[in-house]
């Protein structure tokens, strides 16, 4: 499928409800679930969702569109979501990431309004060159692959539980 700015802002206004159907009135055990010691929680995807939108995908968008390629986006700390959500319940997460993706998504429209914008060149400091385009077409896809996470950390909470049906499981590989 061809980027599309319509396609896409499909997607990044949806997450929140998606978030929010997955986690809402889950337990402890459900939210800070890992499918691995080091990977991220149900949780700590949330916060860093809400990070990112912080402090990489406007950010970004709004540089390439003043600066072009001139100079290179500050580099993305993956990890540094956890004030966002220290302390806070699921429900307190939640609302402020679907608040704060509602902004995103007002000033994405108003920032964006041509096609031609999306080849408007910027530089990613490993990458090197991209585009509007490829910018935006990597925040839905990486929404898609947290989402993903979350299911994949949740479902391996019942890896052993599923006895021999495991072997029909593919989310649990």
């Amino acid at each position: 499928m061809r980027f599309q700015m319509d396609h896409a802002t499909e997607v990044l206004a949806q997450t929140p409800a998606v978030l929010n159907a997955l986690l809402r009135d889950k337990s402890a055990a459900w939210l800070h679930a890992r499918k691995a010691p080091e990977s991220f929680s149900p949780m700590d995807v949330v916060g860093h969702l809400m990070h990112a939108d912080r402090t990489d995908w406007m950010p970004r968008v709004r540089m390439i569109l003043a600066d072009g390629d001139s100079k290179a986006f500050e580099p993305f700390e993956r990890f540094a979501f956890q004030d966002l959500i220290a302390g806070k319940s699921v429900d307190e997460v939640l609302a402020a990431f679907a608040a704060q993706r509602g902004e995103c998504l007002q000033a994405l429209r108003g920032a964006v309004v041509e096609e031609r914008q999306l080849q408007l060149p910027g530089l990613h400091p490993d990458l090197g060159p991209v585009t509007l385009g490829n910018l935006l077409a990597t925040w839905v896809v990486h929404d898609l692959g947290h989402i993903a996470q979350i299911v994949k950390a949740m479902a391996s909470e019942y890896r052993d539980a599923v006895g021999p049906w495991r072997a029909y499981l593919s989310i649990l590989d």
